[in-house]
């Protein structure tokens, strides 16, 4: 996992509070996916949506460690377009369950 990697270069400061959230949210999203792959497609769409907005929620903080300089630009796109390929995912999924 990319931010995993990534969170184990950050500052003590941020490692122990943005960056461990930030991995808490990445788990989080993870675990809903993968839950709404077991529901009935009317049950999915609610586990989705909820990924998708701790997606969101996570695309901020990433942007947070890169504008308080706890992430080099490299790192902050190379993290940005991971995250952006998961959300069009994310949201052709969600496209075609409504």
């Amino acid at each position: 996992m990319l931010l995993h990697s990534y969170a184990k270069m950050l500052p003590k400061a941020d490692r122990y509070t943005i960056g461990q959230e930030s991995l808490n949210y990445t788990l989080k999203i993870i675990q809903l996916i993968f839950q709404a792959c077991y529901k009935s497609p009317d049950k999915k769409y609610l586990y989705l949506e909820e990924a998708d907005l701790k997606l969101k929620i996570l695309k901020i903080m990433i942007r947070l460690l890169f504008d308080i300089k706890s992430l080099d630009l490299k790192k902050y796109l190379a993290l940005q377009e991971a995250l952006q390929q998961v959300g069009n995912m994310l949201g052709g999924w969600l496209k075609s369950l409504k």
